[in-house]
């Protein structure tokens, strides 16, 4: 039989925390990457060659703003276009930039040194200082997971000092939907998705010796979900090993994928509801410094032009 949370602990820990998505920006405001442009030339000033070097990475950001055409770029550089065509045409020459109908995108040059940075910033590295601090902040367990089919693995995990042993070790697997940390990565799924990864939970959890105090039904799942997905958090509310409570966060890439996510889990007595709900900025905090890391950007409200 489905068992149900106590509706005051259900209360407390679903708490509906609905995030307003930013507005669309005005197509003539100059986007994030275009003022990161204008920013790289905002120096004091500069030997020949350094500022060469300045506008050619500040037309690299111009483009990946979406200015297209030169006239755009040399607006977002402040720049002739005698100027911009001689930086633009050596940009393409070494393919950082590509041509297309008259207009310029990002070229393969930057997909290959991006490949290879990422290759020399392993997931495990770049996110361990971050798990340390949650570690040090919190003295519980903290995980760092991927998504491996239906199941969250473990690639990291930083055990707690109080004294408590967890199932969880790196290289293990456990159901994405009866985790918290493996919940933090479905957020982006749509609700049909959820549903088809809890229905795979059930089945694995009805194999195991031990059962989960916690096991929702589809709709309270859903309902879960919706408001996870609003609040970028998720809990882990007994649902996949007794007495275990765990909050966590998704990480995310250059691209803003969902790629890993990272929890803090400890037994009922350190994760009150009232804690819970304490660590959902510090976890997120640290999840997000590991998404900067990976070359993901906090989306900035666009501000829009007041017409006259």
């Amino acid at each position: 039989m489905t068992k149900t949370l106590n509706p005051t602990v259900e209360q407390e820990l679903s708490m509906d925390r609905a995030a307003s998505k930013p507005a669309a920006p005005d197509v003539d405001e100059p986007n994030e990457a275009q003022a990161s442009a204008a920013a790289l030339l905002d120096l004091t000033p500069q030997q020949a060659g350094t500022q060469t070097l300045l506008r050619g990475l500040a037309i690299l950001e111009a483009a990946a703003g979406g200015a297209r055409d030169l006239r755009s770029i040399g607006a977002a550089l402040g720049t002739t276009r005698s100027t911009t065509h001689r930086l633009v045409s050596s940009l393409v020459q070494a393919r950082y930039l590509r041509q297309v109908g008259g207009g310029y995108l990002l070229g393969p040059k930057l997909i290959e040194l991006g490949t290879i940075a990422l290759e020399q910033m392993p997931l495990t590295a770049v996110a361990r200082p971050h798990l340390e601090v949650l570690a040090e902040h919190t003295h519980d367990t903290i995980h760092l997971g991927v998504r491996d089919g239906d199941d969250v693995l473990y690639i990291d995990k930083i055990p707690g000092t109080r004294g408590l042993e967890m199932r969880s070790r790196v290289g293990h697997r456990m159901p994405l939907a009866s985790t918290g940390i493996g919940k933090a990565m479905m957020l982006d799924l749509p609700p049909q998705t959820w549903s088809k990864l809890l229905e795979a939970s059930h089945r694995v959890l009805a194999k195991v010796s031990f059962k989960p105090d916690y096991q929702p039904d589809f709709d309270t799942f859903v309902q879960r979900m919706t408001r996870y997905a609003q609040g970028g958090f998720t809990f882990d509310l007994e649902e996949n090993e007794a007495s275990i409570r765990c909050v966590a966060a998704p990480v995310r890439d250059a691209s803003g994928a969902i790629v890993a996510a990272l929890s803090v889990a400890s037994t009922i007595p350190y994760m009150p509801p009232e804690r819970m709900e304490e660590l959902i900025p510090v976890v997120q905090r640290e999840a997000r410094a590991i998404s900067q890391e990976l070359g993901w950007r906090v989306p900035q409200p666009a501000t829009r032009r007041i017409k006259r």
